[in-house]
C-alpha cells in the first residue's frame, strides 16, 4: 500500500489529517485480514518542491537557499510527525524522503522516454498522453473530456496541453540533480514522477495493491 505523504514546507491542517486516518484504518483492516507480516505500507516525503523553494526564500532571506530548504524541511516533517502521533495512528513500513531516491526517478523517466511515452523539450522531460490509448481510463475520464489549461497557462513546448512534466531546469541555486534525458542543464523532479518511482523502489513494478492519496 502505497500513500503519498505531506510537502513539507507548512503545518498540516485537519484536511492533512484525514488522509493519514483513513489509509491508517485501511492499514489495520489488511493486516487484519492477511497477517501484519503481508502488509507493506509506504508513505512518502517529498521535500523538493516549488511551494519549499518559495517557503525557504521567505522565512530565511539571508540564508543559502539549500541550507534553508534543509531547515523547512526538517522543522515541518519533526512537526508533522508529532501532529499524527497524537492521533495515534501506525508507522508505514517505510518512510522514504523524494530527495533520497533521485537516481530511482531519474531510471524511471529514462525508461518512459525509450518507451516512447515522454518526450524532452527545453531541458524540460514532459509525459506524453497521447502514447497511452487508454490514459485516464482509472477515472473513467477520455481525454476529450478533460479540460486543458483551464488553471494555468498551456506551456508552448508541449506536444499536447495535458501532458505534465516529469523533470524541469533548475533555477540558480535552487536544488539541483544531474537530468536525465541527455539533458546537459541539471534540474529536479516534477511531482507527478516521485511517487511513481518509489513505489516501485519498495513495492517492486507489479502491485497487487497500490493505494495513492494526495495530500
Amino acid at each position: 500500500m502505497y500513500v503519498c505523504g505531506p510537502t513539507v514546507y507548512d503545518l498540516a491542517h485537519i484536511g492533512n489529517a484525514r488522509p493519514v486516518v483513513v489509509f491508517d484504518v485501511l492499514y489495520r483492516v489488511l493486516r487484519h485480514i492477511f497477517g501484519i507480516r503481508s502488509v507493506t505500507y509506504v508513505r512518502n516525503i517529498t521535500d523538493v518542491d516549488d511551494k519549499i523553494n518559495q517557503r525557504a526564500l521567505e522565512d530565511y532571506p539571508n540564508v543559502p537557499l539549500n541550507e534553508a530548504i534543509n531547515l523547512i524541511t526538517t522543522k515541518t516533517e519533526a512537526q508533522f510527525h508529532q501532529d499524527i502521533s497524537a492521533l495515534e495512528v501506525l508507522d508505514p513500513t517505510f518512510e522514504p524522503r523524494a530527495t533520497g531516491h533521485i537516481p530511482e526517478m531519474r531510471d524511471f523517466i529514462n525508461n518512459l522516454i525509450s518507451r516512447g511515452n515522454a518526450y524532452v523539450a527545453e531541458d524540460h522531460v514532459l509525459f506524453d498522453v497521447s502514447s497511452m490509448s487508454d490514459y485516464g481510463s482509472l477515472s473513467y475520464r477520455t481525454l476529450n473530456d478533460m479540460e486543458a489549461g483551464v488553471r494555468i497557462e498551456v506551456a508552448p513546448y508541449k506536444k499536447n496541453p495535458m501532458d505534465f512534466v516529469l523533470w524541469k531546469p533548475s533555477k540558480k541555486d535552487e536544488p539541483s540533480w544531474v537530468s536525465p534525458g541527455n539533458i546537459k542543464a541539471k534540474g529536479r523532479p516534477g511531482w507527478h514522477i516521485e511517487c511513481s518511482a518509489m513505489s516501485e523502489r519498495y513495492l517492486g513494478k507489479c502491485l497487487i495493491f497500490t493505494v495513492v492519496a494526495l495530500i
